[in-house]
Order: structure tokens, then sequence, then C-alpha cells
């Protein structure tokens, strides 16, 4: 959004990384690119929550996860020093913690029992345009019409693919989907707008380490009564889902989201079902109906036309 007035209304720095200041206009190719980046990353948490779950009881794999990653995260903060977080951002780290960290997490894990990839897909497939909603609720961003049409066309054509994949059926899981849908849409709206103002990366840090005083007691409670096999596939989803999915990947994200803003980066998510699609395939042997290029032809069209529409 632009200030009606420099004289009256405080300038937003935009910030990189490693806390540098950066341009006050983000380059548009720089924040796409990393916002895909985080796309991509989150493709493979279905799968790989899969293969954990092959291994893990779900209480155990979502906090043994939450516990990796805020050990990577305060690690990193530790050797880079910094400093505490400001009062003022505890409320938007703390919603960040309940959605991102600890809610969608669990929700879908719960889900994924008795669910499909693909089926699970249609939460993915929805979030975009449930952040570009709350994103113009609670940061006061006004897409435009255009926009909106090919948000909802985008989101459209990929509950169609996902449903279709599933055979039409709705399974027990929905009520879970839904609600991570809702917890991740409120955490990354305001994840995207705290890495406005400090680095993206130390949003989704602090948020994991705000979650330690939680996660580790309830990890210790949930392996002592949950069996654990520790297989390949297990060991390698869980790793994934701490380290690729609960940190990196939302580090890129959160600063592809501060570049372009929330509702265009939440937009690339659109591709992020057919890519999850592909790793199942690929990693879990599931198959796929022709509908899948045709969709992904309409989803690409879409992305392309919110890129490009100004708010």
């Amino acid at each position: 959004m632009r200030a009606q007035s420099s004289a009256t209304q405080p300038t937003t720095i935009a910030v990189d990384t490693l806390g540098t200041p950066a341009a006050t206009k983000p380059g548009v190719p720089a924040g796409t690119l990393q916002a895909a980046l985080g796309v991509v990353a989150f493709s493979l948490t279905f799968p790989a929550t899969a293969w954990g779950l092959e291994g893990f009881g779900p209480w155990s794999l979502v906090a043994v996860r939450s516990v990796l990653a805020a050990l990577i995260a305060g690690g990193c903060l530790l050797v880079l020093r910094v400093p505490l977080p400001e009062r003022g951002h505890l409320p938007g780290l703390a919603v960040v913690a309940a959605g991102v960290v600890l809610g969608f997490p669990m929700l879908t894990t719960l889900a994924l029992q008795t669910s499909t990839t693909s089926h699970a897909a249609v939460v993915v497939g929805l979030l975009p345009l449930t952040t570009a909603a709350l994103s113009a609720l609670r940061v006061g961003t006004r897409p435009s019409r255009t926009f909106w049409t090919a948000a909802l066309a985008g989101a459209a054509a990929v509950v169609a693919f996902t449903v279709q994949q599933s055979g039409g059926a709705l399974s027990t899981a929905d009520l879970c989907l839904f609600g991570a849908l809702l917890v991740c849409a409120a955490g990354y709206t305001e994840g995207g707008r705290l890495a406005r103002v400090i680095p993206g990366w130390q949003v989704i840090g602090w948020a994991l380490v705000l979650c330690l005083p939680l996660s580790v007691p309830a990890a210790a409670i949930a392996l002592a009564y949950e069996p654990v096999t520790l297989t390949a596939h297990a060991v390698a989803g869980l790793l994934w889902v701490a380290a690729g999915s609960q940190f990196l990947g939302l580090v890129v994200w959160y600063r592809g989201m501060a570049a372009i803003g929330i509702p265009k980066a939440s937009q690339l998510q659109l591709a992020q079902p057919l890519l999850t699609l592909v790793w199942s395939v690929l990693l879990l042997g599931e198959h796929l109906t022709v509908a899948a290029p045709l969709t992904a032809a309409a989803v690409l069209v879409c992305i392309a036309v919110t890129q490009r529409a100004r708010g």
C-alpha cells in the first residue's frame, strides 16, 4: 500500500534475512522466487508427514518436529546474537505460533491418518483465497476485482481437481482440514505482516522458540505413550517436516510475502496441491488422472493474472 503522506505516516523499511535494511520497494522477481521456494518446500509436507506416520504417532510426530525446528531456529538466533523481539511483536508471534507451528501441523497430521494426501490438498487449494481475505481484513489490503476473480477461479479449479482425485467423497477428516485452513491463514497473515518490519526467519524462529514450553513436555508425553519405529521413511519424513517445512520453507515464504505482498504471494500456493500430487506419485505411489495437466494449465493462468493485477 502507498502511504498518503510521508509526513503523517511512518515509512516501513524492509529488512533482509540477516537484519540489514533493504530497499523500501523490494524487487518483485526476487520476492516471487522466495515465495515460490516456500511453496515447493510446503508441497512436500503432506508426503513427508505420511512417511513420518509410518514410524511415529500423530502427537509424537507433531511435537518432535516442533522441538527439532525450534532447536534449529534457536541455534541460529543465538549464533547471530539476535535480540529478543519487541513486546509489541509478541501478540503477532503468538498467532504465528498457534496457527503455523502448532495448529496446522496437528490438524493436518490427524487428518492424514484417514485421508489421502490428494484429498488433504484441498486445504492448500483453499488457503490462498482464505489468506488473501484475512489479509484484506487484518492488514488493510484491497486487491482489485480482477485479482479476486482470478483467485476464485484458481481456487475452484484446485478444489475440483483434488476432490475428483479423491473420488468425490468427503472423509471424517474434513473438519480437521477446515480448521487447519483457518488457523494457517491467520498465521500466514500475521507472519507476513511482521516480516515487513523484522526478518522473516526471525518471525518463524521466535514463534518456534515460544512454543518450546509446550512442545518439549508434549513430545516427552507423546513418545512415552505412542510406539515409535525408526524406519528410513519415518526419519526422513520427520527431518523434512521439521527443517524443511517448519523452518526453512517458512523463512523464504515470509520473506517473499514481505516483498510482493500477502495476497499475491498467497496465490502462488494455488500450484502447491498440484506439486503435492506429483510428489505423492513419486514418493507414495498414488495415481493421477488425465485431468492433472489441464488443471495445472488453468492454475498457472490464474497465478499469472493475480501476479499482474494491482490492488
